[in-house]
């Protein structure tokens, strides 16, 4: 049913979280696993190379669900880029064929990116594919 599945990551508990779920069903379903970390230009100038602290905060956001698809024998491919966060995620799905995107309904931005528009939110309304928006997680789970 799914032959790739996208991961997007910016390290927080809610990725993390949608991360658990991605690799659940790219292990069900026998399919590779893509992660992929944005470093968003809102942050900096779109034309500034990425400064180190946005590249370790990528590698380790990556490298973790790249550990957790790895101890389920998940096939796993990761990558860093610059740009707007849901136009990144939605171009990287069409590079690559991507069957479903697996993504946290909260980033990393609080109340900023509640005022500027969620990424989910974006990338549910402009994706040609489906995408699963995996909830934060709740007191009582």
């Amino acid at each position: 049913m799914f032959d790739h599945i996208l991961v997007p990551t910016d390290g927080s508990a809610h990725a993390t979280r949608a991360a658990e779920y991605a690799v659940d069903l790219a292990a069900t379903y026998g399919a590779a696993l893509h992660v992929l970390y944005v470093v968003d230009v809102r942050t900096g100038h779109a034309d500034a190379p990425v400064d180190d602290d946005s590249r370790t905060r990528g590698e380790t956001a990556v490298g973790d669900v790249a550990a957790r698809a790895a101890d389920r024998d998940v096939p796993v491919e990761t990558e860093i880029r610059v740009g707007l966060p849901h136009e990144t995620i939605i171009d990287y799905g069409e590079e690559r064929g991507i069957d479903l995107v697996v993504m946290g309904t909260h980033g990393t931005s609080g109340l900023e990116r509640y005022l500027l528009g969620s990424v989910a939110e974006r990338v549910v309304r402009l994706s040609d594919v489906p995408v699963l928006c995996v909830p934060p997680v709740t007191d009582g789970e």
